[in-house]
């Protein structure tokens, strides 16, 4: 079984795949090293830790760079996010996807964003002909930003998310993410009438896995919350490192130097 089946596979399962998502190759290691049974990337933390803003800036030959040092060091499937895939046109983003693919990843992230649905559903298109033209194949999971970016009125919002889902799974799909969807009974609603399994992000408030599985979640991603988790600890060592010098902040329950060489014997 390839890596892209046994990734779609994954999403097939009663409880949600649960994806701790990377920032670079060093911690999408760490986490596999947990027993992750699959790696995604953080568009922000990716885009942080390469010195450059969130929000479509990155260039893509970062993008690819990175994604080779981390398929690299996996064994387990790997899904980038790629934010629009880092243009507006679709056989563009369809050649840049297309370049990913052949590294050997499993899946992708693409969102909607403040664009059109119909673009988002073109660049799929256009994805799925270019990954199928070379003999290959990918996960795409379509993210909608209908509740993350309140893109129309929250009255509204579940059957908006439930239109570009129907949009998205017949430019070919594999997969729905909708951040910033937190409640049950709009879950329920969105699973009932989507043909994809929907993918939710880890908020606070958000029902635990086991709750989401009961509810048709098929797979829980923790976004960029873990960089920022870790983002906030450095700088908080940071500050009391250099505003009192002492060694003693650095015994903060660290990884073992001999456990994290481990990790790239």
């Amino acid at each position: 079984m390839s890596k892209v089946d046994t990734f779609r596979s994954l999403h097939g399962q009663s409880t949600p795949l649960l994806l701790p998502n990377a920032w670079d190759a060093g911690s999408a290691r760490l986490i596999e090293a947990q027993g992750a049974s699959a790696i995604a990337t953080t568009s922000a933390g990716f885009a942080w830790a390469l010195g450059y803003p969130d929000g479509r800036v990155l260039p893509f030959d970062e993008v690819v760079a990175a994604v080779r040092r981390i398929v690299r060091v996996l064994t387990v499937p790997l899904s980038v996010d790629v934010e629009h895939g880092y243009s507006d046109d679709p056989k563009t983003v369809a050649e840049q996807v297309l370049r990913l693919a052949e590294l050997g990843i499993a899946g992708i992230n693409i969102e909607d964003g403040p664009d059109p649905a119909s673009l988002l559903a073109a660049k799929i298109e256009a994805i799925k002909a270019a990954v199928k033209k070379a003999g290959l194949d990918l996960f795409v999971n379509a993210r909608s930003d209908v509740f993350l970016a309140s893109l129309v009125e929250p009255s509204k919002q579940p059957q908006e998310a439930i239109a570009r889902g129907g949009l998205y799974a017949s430019a070919g799909a594999d997969g729905l993410f909708v951040p910033a969807l937190m409640r049950p009974s709009h879950i329920e609603t969105i699973v009932g009438d989507i043909r994809l399994p929907l993918n939710v992000m880890a908020l606070p408030g958000l029902p635990d896995a086991a709750t989401l599985g009961r509810l048709g979640v098929r797979r829980l991603s923790a976004g960029s919350g873990i960089a920022q988790v870790v983002l906030g600890r450095t700088k908080a060592m940071a500050a009391d490192f250099l505003a009192h010098g002492r060694s003693e902040a650095l015994d903060d329950a660290p990884l073992p130097y001999g456990e994290i060489q481990g990790l790239f014997n």
